[in-house]
């Protein structure tokens, strides 16, 4: 191989520049990248650059010679047919730069402990003919249906974690709980703790001064209710803990209908589809390539039946917006 001279893409707008060569050349190693940064073989415009510089679009990298034997074999990923079929039908929004899904409840975003079978390990069958395979920009509870936002390609996903880490992005989701809380709006404003490890560890944390707590608001307001047995309220994270949504409506005293971890004996009622009621029904953030992108996602068969026992209306579902 000899000197290249490389052009930084729009999708790689303030990649790190080691970052940059892990994504172009992901067999060479950070300290060897170091030692060609030192020596002045790769440069930035012309310039000596460190491995932390910030590329932007239209830049030119100077790339020099680098050992072609440690190149990973390319990967060949087989795509189940009825993973295809089954992720084109959760496609509620696509562009060219991000891909948004209805995830039903019960499948999990990605493995683990004797899990086979999730979304992330389905997305080869929305590449396309795309050179990198989607990617996973935040997460839902397997237990919880709605909006799941991929990315593109890695530039893509790098301005979409950006703006979660900054909370531009409002997410709305709406759950069913059992009983009326009171007031019927406001901010619940509870640290959580996690106890132990594994799925179920998050509570309450005792006090703001303990040790690991970590800040969790969300605002809540009731959007109708069937007496007070039965309320649908509309929440929206102000944080991104774990649980968060979960642990914070069994705080007040309203646990979410079906939760099999928070809820409790109160939360299973008879006549009810014994399901968690929870549902990520809206997604409003900027938009990669400039303005804003509001999506909403109709709600799962379970909860559309409990809707309709309970005289609930959700109305018409609202138009995808790009603004």
């Amino acid at each position: 191989m000899s000197v290249v001279m490389m052009s930084v893409s729009e999708d790689e707008a303030e990649i790190r520049l080691d970052r940059w060569f892990r994504r172009h050349f992901p067999h060479l190693t950070q300290g060897a990248l170091q030692k060609l940064c030192r020596t002045g073989q790769v440069r930035v415009d012309g310039k000596r650059a460190e491995t932390a510089t910030r590329l932007m679009p239209g830049q030119s990298v100077r790339v020099p010679p680098i050992p072609q034997a440690a190149r990973p074999a390319p990967i060949v990923v087989a795509v189940n047919e009825n993973d295809r079929r089954e992720l084109e039908r959760m496609v509620v929004y696509r562009d060219e730069q991000v891909i948004v899904l209805n995830k039903p409840a019960g499948l999990p975003v990605q493995g683990g402990p004797g899990i086979s079978r999730h979304v992330d390990g389905m997305l080869d069958a929305l590449r396309g003919e795309l050179e990198h395979r989607p990617r996973l920009v935040h997460r839902l509870d397997r237990d919880t249906s709605g909006l799941l936002l991929l990315a593109r390609t890695p530039g893509v996903a790098g301005k979409l974690a950006a703006s979660f880490r900054t909370r531009e992005v409002r997410k709305i989701y709406w759950a069913v709980v059992v009983g009326k809380p009171t007031p019927a709006e406001g901010v619940i404003d509870l640290p959580l703790a996690k106890l132990g490890i594994g799925p179920g560890s998050l509570t309450i944390a005792a006090g703001r001064d303990e040790e690991d707590a970590a800040n969790a608001r969300t605002e809540y307001m009731v959007r109708d209710a069937a007496a007070r047995k039965l309320s649908w309220l509309e929440l929206s994270p102000l944080t991104g803990r774990m649980h968060q949504l979960r642990v914070h409506c069994e705080a007040l005293g309203t646990p979410i209908l079906g939760d099999p971890k928070y809820g409790g004996p109160g939360a299973h009622l008879d006549g009810f589809d014994d399901r968690l009621h929870l549902h990520a029904r809206q997604l409003e953030l900027p938009h990669p390539a400039g303005g804003w992108l509001s999506v909403a996602a109709g709600l799962p068969p379970h909860m559309r039946e409990t809707f309709k026992s309970l005289g609930f209306e959700a109305g018409a579902l609202p138009a995808v917006r790009r603004s």
